[in-house]
């Protein structure tokens, strides 16, 4: 898999970044962000657990002030210490730790600078990924679309890690918290990472739902109007206990 191509624990570069003996020293971990990448790994480990990812595949990223932890290249979530904090900043100059970050920082640091984002997430979830094969917007099979600002679009095809597959994920994501990366994935962002994960999440449940009902033969399903999601965005503004 693409995020698997990085260089493993143990390699050359993965303990060193790439970093010359002329550059900078890279600074200490703050406590707010050793708390941030508690939470980071956590998040990282629930997408193996759930099955939203396989092996190191898809990675997460969090934002404390203007630098974002992100997991590293190529390296299990389990494996991951309170001494691996992976930090950039918002140019993609790596400013904590020694772990290359992952291939996919492009696309982390394009949502950050783009939207009021604290947390990213990307998986390889196998229902989303196949819906991204087939079609260029999930269509309204539910009305949980509403809680990721409208219809999920599919971003084109680009080839991992680049800035052409940023480009292409930052179209999809216009006024929406998530979409689709054709033939690769999804990616959901939030204010959160509790949030952002569970953006993915239903993202994922979505998928599957449309899939498993466009399977019965002779039978289409439902779909929404766009009026009904509108209603639906309407109702959702004041769901939830009031604080």
């Amino acid at each position: 898999m693409a995020e698997q191509r990085g260089d493993e624990r143990g390699g050359r570069d993965a303990r060193g970044g790439g970093q010359d003996a002329g550059e900078p020293r890279r600074r200490g971990v703050r406590p707010e962000e050793a708390r941030a990448w508690e939470d980071l790994v956590a998040t990282a480990r629930r997408t193996v657990a759930e099955g939203l990812v396989v092996g190191t595949s898809g990675n997460v990223s969090v934002r404390v002030g203007d630098t974002v932890l992100v997991t590293p290249s190529g390296v299990p979530y389990d494996r991951l210490t309170p001494g691996d904090v992976t930090g950039v900043d918002l140019d993609g100059r790596q400013v904590l730790g020694t772990l290359v970050p992952t291939s996919e920082l492009p696309m982390h640091l394009a949502v950050y600078r783009t939207a009021d984002a604290r947390a990213v997430v990307h998986t390889h979830a196998v229902h989303a990924t196949a819906v991204s094969t087939l079609v260029g917007e999930l269509p309204l099979i539910h009305y949980m679309a509403a809680a990721l600002g409208g219809p999920v679009r599919v971003a084109p095809y680009a080839t991992y890690g680049t800035d052409e597959l940023a480009e292409n994920m930052l179209r999809a994501l216009a006024d929406r918290s998530g979409c689709l990366l054709q033939n690769h994935g999804t990616i959901t962002h939030g204010a959160t990472l509790d949030q952002a994960y569970d953006r993915t999440a239903q993202l994922e449940w979505m998928c599957r739902l449309w899939l498993t009902a466009t399977s019965v033969p002779g039978l289409s399903p439902s779909l929404l109007s766009r009026d009904q999601l509108t209603e639906v965005e309407q109702r959702l503004r004041g769901y939830g206990q009031r604080q």
